[in-house]
């Protein structure tokens, strides 16, 4: 007997996903969004007036809403689950969110599974790389391939740990992306842009991330308090230049504070 698949959010994800794969109208979805009904119809899906109606029968559930609706629907949807149903929350949440959320699935009879979506599901789709943690992942992860997802990986039995792989790998991927847009506001205002892109350019290290971050550590650890004084003016030339130095106060303060957990500050000019 072929299982039931349910969407639950029909955004981004959920509609990229529904097209690439054809999954047809035996899947179910739901979204608080009428408008979306007619994209589900589009992608082949068939589109439910309530969460109750897409959960019911189904055997497998992909929850893909926003991160705060993720708590929500867990709580508000888990009592329409079919007994032994597996829930996949690939919502980017925290881990103990994600806990939380396990246990109002688990006690209403349904198996919680954590997903961690890695990239961008457009244009990746069903190529998109997966992270799957819990004592089901396993035939979560078989459900999932047979669905059409590619790349998935086991990462242990316990629940948050994958979406802590994603939200931790986040502080920095995003991070950069803040902090970049921060310099490179900065330089355009001080029309410096080309030459701050070639310094940086120059001093880029083609080194793994392990090899970068015992490195970064030991820079700051050693250098910090002078590296936070820096900064600080480097805050108030932002500032100057009509620019909130919000990365960069965060810096001063991370910098700082690496020294005391260290104490080892020299006096040098490196």
């Amino acid at each position: 007997m072929e299982s039931r698949l349910a969407l639950i959010g029909f955004g981004e994800a959920g509609s990229t996903f529904a097209r690439a794969a054809s999954w047809g109208k035996t899947t179910t979805a739901f979204d608080i969004n009428d408008s979306r009904q007619q994209i589900m119809r589009e992608s082949g899906v068939t589109p439910c007036d309530s969460a109750e109606s897409a959960l019911y029968n189904a055997d497998m559930v992909l929850s893909l809403v926003t991160a705060d609706s993720a708590p929500l629907v867990a709580k508000d949807y888990a009592g329409f689950l079919k007994k032994n149903a597996l829930w996949c929350d690939m919502n980017s949440i925290a881990p103990q969110t994600k806990q939380s959320n396990a246990q109002r699935v688990n006690a209403a009879g349904g198996r919680y599974i954590d997903v961690a979506v890695m990239a961008p599901v457009d244009p990746t789709a069903l190529d998109v790389p997966l992270l799957i943690a819990g004592p089901n992942a396993a035939e979560a992860e078989q459900n999932l391939n047979a669905l059409g997802f590619k790349k998935t990986r086991i990462v242990g039995e316990q629940i948050g740990r994958a979406s802590a792989i994603k939200m931790i790998r986040s502080v920095m991927v995003k991070g950069l992306e803040a902090l970049s847009w921060e310099c490179a506001a900065a330089a355009d205002q001080a029309d410096v842009f080309e030459e701050v892109m070639t310094s940086l350019d120059a001093s880029e290290k083609d080194w793994p991330w392990a090899k970068r971050v015992v490195y970064n550590r030991e820079r700051m650890t050693t250098h910090g308090a002078r590296r936070a004084a820096e900064m600080e003016e480097s805050a108030k030339t932002l500032e100057g230049f009509g620019i909130e130095p919000v990365m960069t106060r965060g810096t001063v303060i991370r910098q700082r504070r690496a020294v005391g957990q260290n104490g080892n500050e020299r006096n040098d000019t490196r």
